[in-house]
């Protein structure tokens, strides 16, 4: 579902120059698979995330999805492609203060091309436990519930990627259990690929796959 294949990405320094940040071999995410990624702050993760989802581009290497490279895509390319295959959950939310919970994951569904499937948005809202808030605006939820919606938003697409950066890491503790639950159950029932990217070694111990960042970037590796 997910290959990436010699990917390098860099970025210029204030002073001059160019910063090595990424450089993977190989990493394959197959589809239903759940892997999560560990790693310091500011080592590359949620570059790499941002890669995935083709809102950056790299320097080099390949990124297939579902047997597309997404690097050989235009900018407009990229963000159709982005909003039909691949959903992601900010650990900021990112939620439209405007609008209500049910409009926020209607806003996911017209991102990805979609008709308004008004009984799958409010089964969303159901999964995640917030039927009930349904017409409440994010300044009028908690924390965690924001966040909820935002995994209902980033699935309403139907994507076949899920990208999940730190989802916890603006939760309290309580919640971060659930937030992760949430997560994984959901891309389990819709059998969609995800990365989840944490520095937390409490959440990386509940999947089967974990990749540390410093063992696959080789900027890392090298740098050791």
């Amino acid at each position: 579902m997910l290959e990436i294949q010699n990917l390098k990405k860099s970025f210029d320094q204030p002073g001059g120059g160019r910063l090595d940040i990424l450089d993977i071999e190989s990493l394959v995410i197959q589809a239903g698979e759940q892997a999560v990624l560990i790693g310091q702050s500011g080592g590359g993760k949620t570059t790499l995330l941002h890669l995935i989802a083709g809102l950056l581009t790299p320097d080099s290497g390949s990124i297939r999805i579902a047997g597309t490279d997404i690097t050989r895509l235009s900018e407009s390319g990229r963000d159709r492609f982005r909003a039909s295959m691949t959903g992601y959950v900010f650990q900021t939310f990112n939620l439209l203060p405007a609008f209500t919970a049910i409009e926020n994951v209607r806003l996911g569904m017209s991102f990805a091309g979609g008709r308004y499937d008004a009984a799958r948005a409010s089964a969303l809202l159901d999964r995640v436990g917030l039927a009930d808030r349904a017409n409440y605006r994010p300044g009028q939820l908690s924390v965690g519930q924001q966040q909820r919606v935002a995994i209902a938003r980033a699935l309403a697409g139907r994507p076949k990627v899920l990208l999940a950066d730190e989802p916890t890491a603006n939760v309290d503790p309580a919640s971060s259990q659930t937030v992760i639950e949430l997560i994984r159950d959901s891309c389990r029932e819709d059998n969609v690929a995800l990365v989840l990217v944490t520095h937390s070694m409490e959440i990386a111990s509940k999947f089967d796959r974990v990749e540390r960042l410093e063992e696959i970037n080789r900027v890392l590796v090298t740098s050791v």
